[in-house]
């Protein structure tokens, strides 16, 4: 497995100098940055070279994550939404590509936050994000990009709510590099078994997410980790793990997260890097079942 860390543990927007994050996630045990992806289609050829560079001297894969805004919504019954969405993908998959990145992953089939005051029936919905979804995979193959459909719970998507639902969809989608991506803060709301919900998705379990039902780091909270981590070793799951805590309050991060008070208890970054070398020692402990 491929362990990481995604960036916006530290910050308070959805955009920051991701070659800082490369040498710090490098610097505390992580194999994998996972970054914001909505500042990259307008990247300069400096700016991808430099974070490509940092990538390169220090070992760090990245991988990119995405809650789509409403105009990337590419799903969205506005046609000139539609087109406008598919041309920021085509950018953004030219960047991936400079930056030797193969997972996007997201409520890439949506948007997010949801307005659920402007979604139609869920089966109509479904069957525009299916299709939706098989163009962008299209667009997305040529530079070996694989897109995991975030499973997210009920206060945040409609769509893909559980492991079944996901599979559902993924399997509709039928594109090799369409893969379901399970995340266990949303798994411990929404599934009856974690560990079952895990063996459900099987193979076709392509991104994992890992954080508390608190929003800490992996070990800061009550999640059965071994559990977890005994449902990877029976579907031989080899892909990365990227832990996505969040415990900041303040900025876009922590209104759009619902961050409403401290969970850091007012630590120094210094202190956060602390925690996330010791969750990342702790996860491959617990998860990492061929190491």
């Amino acid at each position: 497995m491929k362990h990481g860390i995604y960036y916006a543990y530290w910050e308070h927007e959805w955009a920051a100098d991701y070659c800082y994050y490369v040498d710090k996630a490098a610097r505390l045990g992580f194999d994998v940055l996972e970054i914001g992806c909505g500042p990259l289609p307008d990247y300069t050829k400096e700016q991808t070279a430099e974070l490509r560079r940092h990538c390169q001297d220090t070992g760090i894969i990245l991988s990119g994550g995405y809650g789509p805004t409403p105009d990337h919504n590419i799903s969205s019954k506005d046609p000139a939404v539609v087109k406008g969405a598919f041309e920021w993908y085509k950018r953004l998959f030219e960047k991936m590509g400079e930056l030797d990145m193969h997972m996007l992953c997201g409520a890439i089939y949506s948007y997010w936050p949801v307005d659920f005051s402007k979604c139609d029936p869920k089966e109509v919905e479904w069957k525009r994000s299916v299709e939706a979804i098989k163009k962008l995979a299209d667009m997305a193959a040529p530079y070996d990009i694989t897109l995991g459909m975030e499973t997210i719970n009920r206060f945040e998507n409609y769509l893909l709510n559980t492991s079944e639902e996901c599979v559902r969809f993924v399997k509709d989608v039928d594109k090799p590099n369409v893969k379901v991506h399970l995340d266990t803060f949303h798994m411990n709301i929404e599934e009856d078994d974690i560990g079952a919900a895990i063996r459900h998705a099987g193979s076709l379990l392509g991104h994992l997410h890992t954080g508390e039902s608190n929003r800490r780091v992996p070990g800061q909270g009550h999640l059965p980790w071994h559990e977890i981590g005994q449902a990877l070793k029976d579907i031989h799951y080899d892909g990365m793990v990227v832990m996505e805590p969040f415990v900041q309050m303040g900025g876009q991060v922590g209104r759009d997260i619902s961050i409403w008070r401290d969970l850091s208890k007012g630590a120094s970054e210094e202190e956060l890097d602390r925690d996330a070398a010791n969750a990342c020692a702790f996860q491959r402990y617990v998860l990492d079942w061929n190491k």
